[in-house]
C-alpha cells in the first residue's frame, strides 16, 4: 500500500501543476504582476485563502580527480534537485501553510502549518526543518556554494515531524529570537513506532537588528547591506532513544542511544562582503560509542565550517570555505578537511544563477581528491 501511495504522489502533483498552469493561462491578464522567481500566485475572491506555486531545479556536473596511488578522473552529470512547492494562507494571513515535494527522491519534504496565534508568538505543526545549524536552515536554493559543507552532512539534525514554538522581541537595537521544538526524532516521512522524542532549543541574537529581506538566512550579500549586520545562533538538541545513526539521518541501528548535539554559528554582511562560521559537536550520552560489525556507527565528534565572500557590482561573487571534521576515535571514521574556492554569477538573485567551486579534500589515510563542480539553478 505504501509503495502504491509513493508512486501515486508524483501523478497527483503533476495534476496540480497542470491545473495551476491552466488557471494561469485563463487568467493571464490578472497575473501580470508576478515576477520571475516569485512563483505563481492566486487568491480567492473573498480573500479567504491564497496559494502560491513555485518550482525549481539544479543541474550539476561533478569531476573528481584522485592522484598518487591510482590516478583517475571520474565525471558525473545529474539532476541534483527538482522541487515543487505550494504555500499560502487559509482563512487568515495568520494561518499559513507550506508543502514541498522532492521529485528526484519522490518524497514529501515539508508539510507544515504555521499559526501566529498572538502577538509575536507562532506555533508550527507538521514536518519541516528543525532549528539546527544555520547552513542547514538556509534553503538549498539560496546557498553561497554549489552545496552545503561536510559539517552539515555529518552533523545536521535535518527535518522531523513535531511542533515548534517561536517568538521574538527587541532589546534596544538588538533582535532576540527563541525557538523551541519537540519532534519524533526519526526524521522525515518515518512511519514506524517512535520510542523517544527529540528536543531542540535555539537562541538567536541580532545586535544591529534585522537583515534586509531575511538576509541572515541566504548566502551572499545580495542586498548589499548599507549598515553592518550581524547574527549569532546557538542550538542544543537532545534526541532521546535515537534509532538512526545520526539522529534524523543515517542507517537504522539495532540499538537506540541518546544523542546530544550543539551548534554555534554566526553570519555577518556589509556592502557585498559576507562571512559565516559554524561549530558542531555531537556525542552519545552516558557512555562511549559502541560499534557492531553488522551496522554503521554513530558519527560523533566535532566540526568547524567557515566561509567568506565578496559580491562585485556586476553580481559576480568570489567565495572561499574551510571545513574540518574530527570524529571521535571510537567511531572508526577518518578526519576530513576541505578547502573550497567558489565563483558564482547571480543573474536573478538566487532564482537564476550559475555556480562553480573547486575543492581540495583531504582524508586521513587516503589520497587527496580534487573536485570540480558546476551547477545551474533555475527557480520560477
Amino acid at each position: 500500500m505504501y509503495q502504491n501511495l509513493k508512486h501515486s504522489i508524483p501523478k497527483v502533483l503533476f495534476t496540480l501543476v497542470f491545473i495551476c498552469a491552466s488557471v494561469v493561462t485563463a487568467k493571464a491578464q490578472s497575473l501580470t504582476s508576478d515576477k520571475f522567481g516569485k512563483g505563481l500566485r492566486m487568491m480567492a475572491a473573498d480573500s479567504s485563502f491564497a496559494v502560491k506555486f513555485s518550482a525549481r531545479m539544479q543541474n550539476r556536473y561533478v569531476g573528481t580527480y584522485v592522484g598518487e596511488t591510482d590516478p583517475s578522473y571520474v565525471e558525473e552529470m545529474f539532476l541534483r534537485r527538482a522541487r515543487f512547492k505550494f504555500d499560502g494562507y487559509a482563512l487568515t494571513p495568520k494561518l499559513v501553510y507550506k508543502i514541498e515535494y522532492d521529485a528526484v527522491n519522490a518524497e514529501i519534504l515539508d508539510a507544515v502549518v504555521k499559526w501566529n496565534f498572538t502577538g509575536d508568538w507562532t506555533l508550527w505543526m507538521g514536518q519541516t526543518k528543525l532549528p539546527g545549524n544555520r547552513e542547514r536552515v538556509i534553503s538549498s536554493q539560496k546557498l553561497q556554494f554549489v552545496d552545503r559543507s561536510l559539517l552539515n552532512s555529518k552533523f545536521t539534525i535535518d527535518r522531523d515531524k513535531g511542533i515548534q514554538l517561536r517568538t521574538h522581541y527587541n532589546m534596544g537595537n538588538m533582535l532576540v529570537r527563541h525557538i523551541g521544538s519537540i519532534s519524533l526524532g526519526e526524521g522525515k516521512n518515518y512511519t514506524g513506532k517512535s520510542e523517544g522524542r527529540d528536543y531542540t532549543y535555539r537562541l538567536e541574537l541580532l545586535p544591529f537588528g534585522k537583515f534586509t529581506s531575511k538576509g541572515d538566512y541566504f548566502g551572499a550579500d545580495l542586498k548589499r547591506e548599507e549598515d553592518p549586520k550581524l547574527a549569532f545562533g546557538l542550538t542544543y538538541d537532545y534526541n532521546d532513544n535515537a534509532v538512526r545513526a545520526r539522529g534524523q539521518k543515517g542507517d537504522f541501528m539495532s540499538e537506540s542511544r541518546d544523542l546530544e548535539t550543539i551548534f554555534a554559528d554566526m553570519m555577518f554582511k556589509y556592502q557585498g562582503f559576507s562571512f559565516m562560521a559554524e561549530y558542531a559537536n555531537r556525542k552519545v550520552n552516558e557512555g562511549s560509542v559502541y560499534i557492531a560489525a553488522d551496522e554503521a556507527s554513530y558519527y560523533t565528534g566535532e566540526s568547524i565550517n567557515a566561509s567568506l565572500g565578496y559580491l562585485c557590482d556586476d553580481n559576480w561573487e568570489l567565495a572561499a570555505r574551510y571545513t574540518g571534521v574530527t570524529p571521535e576515535s571510537a567511531t572508526g571514521n577518518n578526519e576530513l578537511t576541505e578547502y573550497t574556492l567558489g565563483v558564482s554569477k547571480y543573474v536573478v538573485g538566487h532564482s537564476l544563477k550559475v555556480q562553480s567551486d573547486f575543492t581540495l579534500k583531504e582524508e586521513e589515510g587516503k589520497d587527496d581528491a580534487f573536485i570540480f563542480r558546476l551547477q545551474l539553478e533555475v527557480s520560477l
